[in-house]
This record gives C-alpha cells, sequence and structure tokens, in this order.
C-alpha cells in the first residue's frame, strides 16, 4: 500500500506500550526473622478478603468495585505465599458496571465450597443486588450470576452439614435510630436451587451495644465451635474506628450475646502520631487450618500521613486464639505487627510472584494474555487492547471520565507508596486532544495523566491532574519528537510524585514533588486505590487513501 501524495498521514494511535516495569518499596522497614512472614500478605488494594479452605489449600477473594476483570482469586497453600489464580468475573455478559463509579459495583464477596462445587456470594451496588456464582475450579470459569431477593450487603454462607444459610447486613426490624443504623440477618439458602427459602431472622441489631450507637454493622460470618454459634462482624465504618466484633449463642438464629471484651481487632485506641501506623482493621474472617490452628484475614491500611493513603485496603493475617469460649486477634492496644511467627503449614509455592515486603516485576507483553492482575475501569462493550509483537497495543475509545463506557486503560494496582512505574510508548497523535501514556487513577474525577498529547497543533510531553473535578489542571508540558519511543517514568513516595521522560537516550524531568495526595482516599473518597497503567484516547481517526 503507497499512501497518495494528497492523503493526511495516519497520526492518531493505536499506542504502543512495552517493557512495563514496577519496583516498590514499604516505607516500614522489616526484615522478618527465620520462620516468620510479612504483613500485609496482599499490599495494596485488596480489601475485604474472605478466605475457605478445601484440603491442603486456602483460596482468598477481595472486592473489587467497578474494576474488570473482577474479584481475584488466590490460591496458597501456606498463607504466606498467594498467587492469583483468576477473576471470577472474567466475561462482560456476567456484570455489566456501564454508568457505575469507581467505588460502587463488587461489594465484600465471600468464598466458601460444598460437595464438590465454590460458592461465591456478593452484592453489586447500582447492579441489581445480591448475588450467588459456582465454579468447580476456583481459578474460573465462574457462572453467571444468581439473584438473590433479599436487600442490604455483605453476604456470607454458613454451611452446616448439607445445609447452607446466608448471613448479611440488612436494615434493622424498626426505623432506624441514627445514621449507621444497621443489622445483621441470617436465613436459609437452598444450594441445590440457588434461592432463599425459611423465613429471615434479625440475629444482631445495631451492634454491640446498640445505646452507643453503633454505625455499620458489616462483614458478617458464622461458625459453630463447642456447641456455640458464633458471628463476627466488622463495625464502625471503613475508616480508623474501624474494628471487629464477635457475638455468640446457642440457637443459629439467637439471641446472639456480645462478647465483653470487644473488639477483638481494632487499632483505634492506638496514637494516630505512632511511627509507621496500620489503621482502620477489620472485615475479618476465620479459617482453621488442617493442623487445628485458627486465623484471620482482614484488611488494614498503612498510611503515609494523617489518614493519608492512595493504595487502598490491604489484606492482613494474624493468628487467632480460643479463651474462656472466645475468639482473640489481637489485645486492646497492640499494635498489628509487620512480622510474626508463620502458620504452621508446610512452606510451598514460594515461586509465585511476591504480593508483600519490598518487589518489582517486568511485564513485556510477550504472552498471548494478560495476567489476571491487570484490571481496567467497568465492563468493556468490545475489546480495546491486544497484544502484538511484544507489545499492548491499545485503540482509544472511551475517556476517562465516561461513564457509560469502559476506558481504554489497562493497569495494575500500586502496591507500595514508594513506587517507580514505568513502560515505554510509541505513538504519533493526530486530533487535539489526542492522547496516550500512563495513568494512575483512583477514580474517573481523581486522576493523574503522565504522557503524549497534541496540543497547539504539535506533539507534547505533558502531565496533568483531575483533581475532584471532571477536567484536568495542565502541570507541565514540553514539546516533543514522536518520531522515537518515550520512555515514561513515575516516582511515587507517599504523597508527592516526580515525572521523568526519556527519548533517544536523553532523560529529562518534567515535573518534581508533584502533590499527589488526591490520590488518598481520604481526599478522593470511595474505597478502592490507585491503579497505574497504560492509556490511549483519540478524538478522531483519520485513515489514509491509498492507490
Amino acid at each position: 500500500m503507497a499512501m497518495s501524495s494528497s492523503a493526511t498521514p495516519v497520526l492518531a494511535g493505536p499506542a504502543r506500550f512495552d517493557d512495563f516495569r514496577y519496583d516498590g518499596h514499604a516505607q516500614e522497614r522489616v526484615t522478618p526473622a527465620p520462620g516468620e512472614y510479612r504483613n500485609p500478605i496482599l499490599s495494596g488494594y485488596y480489601p475485604d478478603p474472605s478466605i475457605t479452605r478445601v484440603g491442603d489449600s486456602y483460596y482468598l477473594v477481595n472486592s473489587s468495585f467497578a474494576h474488570y476483570p473482577g474479584l481475584p482469586v488466590f490460591q496458597s497453600t501456606d498463607m504466606v505465599h498467594w498467587r492469583q489464580i483468576g477473576n471470577a468475573i472474567d466475561r462482560p455478559n456476567q456484570f455489566d458496571f456501564s454508568g457505575l463509579r469507581t467505588s460502587r459495583g463488587m461489594f465484600a464477596p465471600d468464598i466458601s465450597y460444598h460437595d464438590g462445587l465454590f460458592y461465591l456470594v456478593g452484592t453489586c451496588i447500582d447492579c441489581r443486588g445480591n448475588f450467588v456464582m459456582t465454579a468447580r475450579d476456583p481459578a474460573g470459569p465462574w457462572s453467571n450470576p444468581t439473584w438473590l431477593p433479599f436487600e442490604g450487603i455483605d453476604p456470607s454462607i454458613y454451611w452446616e452439614g448439607d445445609r447452607a444459610f446466608i448471613v448479611n447486613n440488612r436494615p434493622p426490624d424498626e426505623t432506624p435510630r441514627y445514621d449507621g443504623h444497621r443489622a445483621i440477618w441470617v436465613q436459609e439458602f437452598d444450594w441445590r436451587a440457588l434461592k432463599m427459602t425459611g423465613p429471615s431472622t434479625q440475629i444482631v441489631n445495631g451492634g454491640v451495644d446498640i445505646a452507643q450507637k453503633p454505625a455499620w454493622i458489616e462483614g458478617p460470618h458464622l461458625l459453630k465451635r463447642d456447641n456455640y454459634y458464633y458471628l463476627i462482624a466488622a463495625e464502625g465504618g471503613t475508616g480508623d474506628k474501624h474494628s471487629e466484633v464477635v457475638f455468640r449463642s446457642r440457637d443459629l438464629r439467637g439471641p446472639f450475646t456480645p462478647y465483653a471484651g470487644n473488639p477483638i481487632l481494632s487499632q483505634r485506641s492506638l496514637s494516630p502520631d505512632r511511627a509507621h501506623p496500620v489503621t482502620s482493621a477489620g472485615h475479618a474472617k476465620l479459617v482453621q487450618t488442617q493442623a487445628g490452628d485458627w486465623w484471620a484475614t482482614f484488611l488494614a491500611t498503612r498510611p503515609y500521613g494523617p489518614d493519608l493513603y492512595n493504595i487502598g485496603r490491604e489484606t492482613f493475617l494474624l493468628p487467632v486464639q480460643w479463651r474462656d469460649g472466645w475468639p482473640h486477634i489481637l489485645p486492646d492496644g497492640a499494635p498489628i505487627p509487620f512480622a510474626a511467627p508463620r502458620p504452621k503449614l508446610p512452606t510451598s509455592q514460594t515461586d509465585a510472584p511476591p504480593t508483600s515486603g519490598d518487589f518489582s516485576y517486568r511485564a513485556d507483553f510477550s504472552g498471548t494474555r494478560l495476567d489476571p492482575a491487570w484490571i481496567g475501569l467497568r465492563t468493556p462493550a468490545r475489546p480495546f487492547y491486544r497484544l502484538e509483537g511484544r507489545a499492548l497495543v491499545i485503540d482509544g475509545s472511551s475517556a476517562i471520565g465516561d461513564l457509560s463506557g469502559a476506558p481504554a486503560f489497562i493497569g495494575r494496582r500500586q502496591h507500595h507508596h514508594v513506587a517507580t512505574i514505568s513502560t515505554r510508548l510509541s505513538y504519533r497523535p493526530d486530533a487535539a486532544g489526542d492522547r496516550a501514556g500512563l495513568v494512575a487513577i483512583q477514580s474517573d474525577r481523581n486522576m493523574l495523566f503522565f504522557g503524549v498529547e497534541q496540543r497547539d497543533g504539535a506533539p507534547h510531553i505533558i502531565l496533568t491532574a483531575r483533581e475532584g473535578a471532571d477536567m484536568d489542571r495542565l502541570i507541565a508540558t514540553a514539546p516533543i519528537d514522536p518520531a522515537n519511543p518515550v520512555t515514561l517514568t513515575l516516582h511515587m513516595d507517599g504523597g508527592q510524585l516526580r515525572a521523568i521522560y526519556a527519548s533517544k537516550g536523553k532523560e529529562r524531568l518534567l515535573a518534581d514533588k508533584v502533590d499527589i495526595r488526591f490520590l488518598s482516599t481520604k481526599q478522593a473518597g470511595g474505597f478502592v486505590g490507585t491503579i497505574v497503567g497504560p492509556y490511549a484516547w483519540a478524538a478522531r481517526v483519520t485513515r489514509p487513501s491509498s492507490n
């Protein structure tokens, strides 16, 4: 094909990215001793962990909100080394996140196993409510959802012999007395027909002490031990007042008595000025090992400043001790340890990609499909990227901020507050506003773009920020020759960022000490962490004529 002399050259996308690199370091300097593990066990945006054991294997799933693919599923044999084996949501026809903001969608999934099938129940906020999915292999494929008729959030399944019950957060059976007044209900679940059956029973109203106006009792799980039914649940909201509490009863439908020593896990009584704090601990689930020991997975955060964290809520692990008929995770006032003795399980899967402590990785896009850790925003109506010639090729479609569709963005979690993320971009913009580069995104209204854009009739390297707004603010710009690939590098250090670009072997600083606290949950709101990765958008595409 030869281009006619009168044709306009094709300069707009697709954008080609290669050599994506990540290097992250924890703020806290911890060296686990032999026989110890490192907290968190999943660094970065992995909230609301639910764990189950099948034989000698452990499976864990996290909330993913409006990100797609969603509901990451992990497997381990020692609860220390975890490998993501898939995403329960990996087909567009399972859920439609169109129109949803980042922190809607998939809330608090729960994973369990019975009679050869894995069950996953959860809540899709603003997209039909509570559901159940099943799979014979937790790596997938998972079924399309079967919708369940009860209201509320955070369902989990309790199995007793051949019967199943779903416990979840619902409104109380009275007019709410205060903001955040919720209740925990239980109802039998017909697992063969995948439907609810029998009466619904309220088993906890408000929380430990309704006279104290406990807020947002949620994330409930039931278990049975020594003829008692134990209900554990989160209380206090997802911020720094978060906690885990426990109740027990001789009967599944109550009455449930709260433990006098509640909460069994919280960091809210510690000084906020302590060095390297862990905060917002709660939303736990207990699991018993094949050796008979008990452990708890739960979420917590690691701020770099006063309630400031950009990387979201993370998955932690601690042992559970039973004393006087009650489970204990951590004494009141005790800080969550960054290193602790490992579970008494065979150490294995040491070749799994690291998920804790300092780590690095490189993606060269040489395979036939992306690692399951790559995620975008909202459900794509059609594919917007492909792997081609050891490159990730993206065709710009919907822009970030257009809630009707999925933007042409695919990224990885920022696992550490101290992180360096880079990629090499080959791209020639054409129309005004055409852009491609790296995006660090917390939401459609809180994001940073670093890359190439057509401005004032010529390609420029630019850095822009969207800070609780629908429009970008230009931070820095410089002209660039798009004839050569450009390497884009973001250095993040807590609430500050440095942006560097390199072309033809020459490195240049575009901006330094950029305030990125707008990527924190405190300023952006919501429940997610920062995702960083390639993005492209074309205002229009001009196709050449040929002779």
